[in-house]
């Protein structure tokens, strides 16, 4: 038997619970029993019955650190008090007004008052609806029909915001450029063509490879020149880093940011915000064909409104942003301490989303945000996909629950004892990976 094996058999035998659960939801979910691509594993994922804080349990009764935190939306923390009591009194008081009602106006006063460029807002039920409802605002307010891209960069699953060439997609009025070629970019939006050109905020996979920043300063202002608007999609990285989000932490002034995640405290809901102009597409008085009618059941429904007031209050002060920060800081670089003194070809990097990178060191730079190679392919090396496989079921097993073994994810509420407890438990993990020669030495 493989020690991979080994281990996998090992995980099963103190989750039979969630073994049998995963039998039945296999006959249900076509995506091998899961319902989110983020959450398949081999053998299974841990089926989670409570969360408290920045911990969560299984129905076998294993506890876990959370690295997780509802895919990025909980930098409060699972259970925050505010946004529970919150969704308690709105859901005594109605689920669904189909009307118009006092916490739409708060929810969105809370965030145009963080977020300056955000004039007017436009509520949906997902970041993915409000990437897509950009495209369409985009092409409206300039006439144009083309959308700008780059790899990597993730905007949601469906049409011209899907990955590019992801089976059933078409796509013919998109085109995607490698990051961080100024020179390219300005060919291309010289052109005059394109309605919008889309940035993920902090970089592609939630920052695992970063923006250069000269390349995003050169954007806006290519982009402003050439008649093109810009959206920094603000989906994981709103109120996160800083109560400005993304845009703020780099002098950005994107005319329009999409957000989800965290603007909802937890709950599914998403927003595109922007300049008042580009925004008046949708004022009902334009003629038809330069109006945009936006209907959806979910917009601004009071339970979500409700809960992204209480969250949105939070993050007025910065503190929970600066603690996150702080609490990142401390994971990454006591990790990479430990990991140049054990000679692993691995290295921690990140503010408040803290990657793992895997792999060769090109360099072993004290900053921050940037791995240790400039090459988005080696970061993304799909030969890592078993690598982080072995290492996501290892962190498991000694109580640790990451987002596939490639990054960690932090709230405001984590503690340091529980990053050292993960520092040691990354440790073991990446030793044994090394005995194997999964990991390979630095």
């Amino acid at each position: 038997m493989s020690f991979a094996n080994e281990v996998a058999d090992r995980y099963r035998t103190t989750r039979s619970e969630s073994e049998q659960l995963h039998g039945r939801a296999k006959s249900l979910f076509p995506a091998n029993g899961a319902t989110h691509g983020a959450r398949i594993l081999e053998p299974f994922r841990p089926y989670i019955v409570r969360a408290q804080g920045f911990r969560k349990w299984d129905v076998d009764g294993n506890e876990y650190v959370d690295y997780c935190m509802g895919h990025g939306a909980l930098i409060l923390g699972h259970g925050n008090q505010a946004v529970v009591d919150a969704i308690k009194r709105q859901a005594e008081r109605g689920l669904h007004y189909s009307e118009n009602h006092q916490a739409e106006i708060e929810w969105a006063e809370l965030i145009t008052r963080m977020m300056p460029a955000t004039e007017r807002i436009e509520f949906c039920a997902s970041g993915q609806e409000a990437n897509l409802l950009a495209c369409r605002v985009a092409r409206t307010f300039t006439g144009r029909r083309r959308i700008l891209r780059f790899e990597e960069n993730f905007h949601g699953w469906a049409g011209e915001v899907a990955p590019a060439n992801s089976a059933g997609v078409s796509m013919p009025d998109v085109t995607v450029l490698p990051m961080n070629d100024t020179d390219l970019l300005e060919r291309e939006l010289a052109t005059r063509q394109y309605a919008l050109v889309m940035t993920e905020g902090s970089g592609a996979h939630m920052g695992q490879i970063p923006w250069d920043p000269s390349f995003i300063r050169d954007l806006g202002e290519m982009a402003s020149a050439y008649g093109t608007l810009w959206m920094v999609d603000e989906v994981v990285t709103g109120f996160r880093e800083s109560r400005g989000g993304w845009q703020e932490g780099v002098g950005a002034n994107p005319d329009l940011t999409s957000l989800g995640k965290c603007v909802a405290g937890g709950l599914p809901a998403g927003a595109l915000a922007g300049r008042a102009d580009v925004m008046e597409v949708f004022d009902p008085k334009r003629p038809p064909e330069k109006r945009i009618r936006h209907t959806g059941t979910w917009n601004a429904n009071p339970l979500q409104c409700a809960a992204g007031v209480a969250a949105c209050k939070q993050y007025l002060d910065g503190g929970p942003q600066a603690r996150a920060t702080e609490l990142g800081a401390y994971f990454r670089d006591t990790g990479n301490v430990r990991l140049r003194k054990r000679g692993i070809g691995a290295r921690l990097y990140g503010r408040t989303i803290v990657h793992l990178y895997l792999g060769p060191l090109e360099s072993d730079s004290s900053d921050p945000v940037y791995p240790p190679t400039t090459s988005p392919d080696r970061i993304m090396e799909s030969a890592q996909t078993i690598t982080n496989n072995q290492l996501c079921l290892r962190l498991l097993e000694r109580g640790i629950a990451t987002m596939g073994g490639r990054m960690f994810i932090l709230s405001s509420i984590h503690t340091m004892a529980a990053l050292e407890h993960t520092v040691e438990a990354l440790e073991l993990c990446l030793d044994e990976l090394m005995e194997q020669r999964t990991v390979l030495p630095a």
